[in-house]
């Protein structure tokens, strides 16, 4: 499948994907969306939206396509947002000044903004191949009227796998259960068959 077209659609309340009060994910891939970003959402928030019956999240995490357009939209897209650097040390976080390159002088971002916090990761935890490798699988869903891009839950579980972290490794006995209840191969019916 092309990587600029996920497998399926799906409707999912917002209720249902969003995390804490404080979270407003619909809000945040709204302003993506409207600049063009291309990104996959990883992590608990892309299981979440597939119906993964797991704890909800206070953030989501997107890998964007890493071409220099679509790290200049990006860059747009956190400026509407007023994205600021997360710090455990300064309330409200850090303002920073961006661009397509200093964008991709990082690996990992973590930004918040007044819709909650999120997260860029150019290559998450089992995905070296970044953007492309995910949204060769992605799905798309609608959460509060918006559409994202989700990474599949094989690799959402890949991901998690890959990363160890304590929150992680919880997280995955509800992650392979709901797996192994869906029907047809693969993580929610998307392999060939």
């Amino acid at each position: 499948m092309a990587s600029s077209e996920p497998s399926r659609d799906e409707v999912v309340s917002a209720s249902e994907a969003t995390g804490p009060s404080d979270l407003d994910a619909a809000a945040i891939v709204a302003a993506f969306n409207q600049h063009g970003v291309r990104y996959v959402i990883i992590g608990a928030f892309a299981a979440i939206a597939q119906h993964a019956p797991i704890a909800p999240t206070r953030d989501i995490d997107f890998t964007p396509e890493e071409t220099d357009d679509n790290l200049c939209r990006l860059s747009s897209a956190l400026e509407e947002l007023e994205a600021r650097v997360r710090t455990d040390t300064v309330v409200g976080g850090l303002p920073f000044d961006h661009d397509a390159a200093s964008l991709r002088r990082a690996s990992v971002w973590n930004l918040m903004c007044r819709y909650g916090e999120f997260d860029i990761a150019f290559r998450p935890p089992g995905f070296e191949g970044g953007y492309a490798q995910l949204a060769e699988r992605a799905h798309r869903v609608v959460v509060a009227g918006v559409e994202f891009s989700v990474a599949d839950l094989d690799d959402v579980i890949r991901s998690k796998e890959a990363a160890g972290r304590p929150k992680d490794l919880q997280t995955l006995p509800a992650l392979y259960r709901y797996r192994s209840s869906l029907p047809g191969p693969g993580s929610s019916g998307s392999g060939a068959g």
